[in-house]
């Protein structure tokens, strides 16, 4: 009976002390796994404040040339200010030039010049480099009235591959993992190609003959060889859907002193590809605005123009189409509609959150309602929404519910300064949206 019961005792004395190791590596893990966690946690804080502050500095920043302008970006950076030549050498003696970006400074510039500033963080480690660009002060003439859109593409454009059946029952996909949707088709078989209706025509004239194509992919020009087939109607077809042109309203937002114009703030996109379209030429047409469709949350706005495309409403010729929107020149007839006065540029660091307003016609002429600027993003990824804008003017949020669709392009104004145009809405709330810099504008 003894022995029986020193058994169980050692055996509960093992039990015991095989629990206390398992409890100490538990509490080992849990200690290490801890420290792992804040470590991680620790790591992606530093992260989001390093992308943050990295944020909050312009990788561009624009100054007026010979006038003095405050600065206060409020980051507890330092930067030194070196200028930029052809050679690459800078005629400022290094450390010269020490701006803290933690207060308020005044700056003296002279002629239009490039410089560059090397921002640090703890005075030597460095953070970013920041281009300045010293420019002619400029103003500009808000417009805000609604416009007709008709642009051509260079070439056509390729929205998407597709198949076919042809007269012996067999399914065809000519262009099939040799044309890509955004792809344009420059020339066939060496002559160029402009028109859809054209190229249809060619490529059912081909005779069953293999076809070069010269195609622009990606910025780069290549030729690709493509096998046209009959479809069920003895038609020769290669199974590709194109396009040759975009129409559409938006709105003007400033002509220059010279008649040359700007507008939308964003560019002209493909509606079936998202891409940005390669125009070859394009018109503006006066237009108006025949109905509103108000919008709701989760169901974006729309104002509905007439287009007539005939030459007495002509209002200019697009030059360009880009990122930052569509550019041009202005006929008489476009300036004899513009009726607001030149304004200022406000550089991007001179605008303040707060009340603004936009130009934009909704009735029979331009007019401003309030908004208010509710973030700005110096050197936001999408050049397009460096301004965060909120529209409170009740009159506007009666009447369109926000910002529809056809409002890209209204000019934005504080405190007597061009600040910049709307470009898109938030379509889960429609009082909200987002706004284009004026400088990123004008910067063609």
């Amino acid at each position: 009976m003894d022995m029986e019961i020193k058994e169980l005792a050692g055996r509960d004395v093992v039990v015991l002390l095989e629990n206390w190791v398992k409890k100490k590596k538990r509490r080992k893990i849990y200690r290490y796994s801890l420290c792992v966690l804040i470590i991680i946690s620790s790591l992606v804080l530093m992260a989001l404040e390093y992308q943050q502050l990295y944020q909050r500095i312009p990788s561009v920043l624009r100054l007026r040339a010979e006038t003095e302008q405050s600065l206060n970006l409020n980051v507890p950076l330092t930067g030194e200010v070196v200028s930029v030549s052809e050679q690459g050498e800078s005629n400022i003696p290094r450390g010269a030039v020490t701006i803290d970006l933690n207060r308020s400074v005044t700056i003296k510039t002279g002629q239009q010049d490039n410089y560059q500033m090397l921002v640090k963080l703890f005075g030597f480690l460095p953070f970013k480099k920041v281009g300045i660009q010293v420019i002619e002060d400029q103003e500009l003439i808000p417009v805000g009235v609604p416009i007709g859109i008709y642009v051509k593409t260079r070439g056509i454009l390729v929205i998407g591959v597709g198949e076919f059946t042809g007269q012996d029952g067999v399914t065809y996909s000519p262009s099939q993992y040799i044309l890509k949707s955004g792809d344009y088709i420059l020339a066939l078989n060496g002559e160029e190609v402009s028109d859809k209706d054209d190229f249809m025509d060619r490529i059912n004239q081909s005779g069953g003959k293999e076809m070069i194509l010269t195609v622009e992919r990606d910025g780069q020009a290549m030729d690709l060889k493509v096998l046209p087939r009959k479809n069920e109607a003895g038609e020769y077809k290669i199974g590709v859907w194109v396009r040759d042109n975009a129409q559409g309203v938006g709105t003007m937002t400033f002509v220059d002193d010279e008649g040359n114009f700007g507008a939308l703030g964003h560019g002209i996109n493909d509606v079936d590809t998202s891409t940005l379209m390669n125009t070859d030429a394009g018109t503006l047409y006066q237009t108006e605005i025949i109905s509103i469709k108000k919008g709701e949350s989760g169901d974006p706005g729309e104002m509905t123009g007439m287009i007539i495309y005939s030459a007495d409403r002509i209002l200019g010729q697009i030059t360009e189409n880009s990122v930052q929107g569509i550019f041009g020149i202005c006929n008489q007839k476009a300036l004899n509609l513009v009726s607001s006065t030149p304004l200022p540029i406000a550089l991007k660091q001179e605008i303040q959150i707060g009340p603004a307003q936009i130009l934009c016609t909704i009735g029979d002429r331009p007019q401003y309602y309030d908004i208010q600027i509710t973030a700005i993003h110096l050197d936001h990824d999408n050049v397009n929404r460096g301004i965060e804008i909120q529209i409170t003017d009740q009159e506007l949020l009666d009447i369109t519910g926000g910002i529809v669709q056809g409002m890209s392009g209204a000019p934005i104004v504080q405190d007597g300064k061009f600040v910049g145009a709307v470009t898109h809405v938030l379509v889960n709330s429609p009082e909200n949206g987002y706004g284009i810099f004026i400088e990123n504008m004008i910067e063609h």
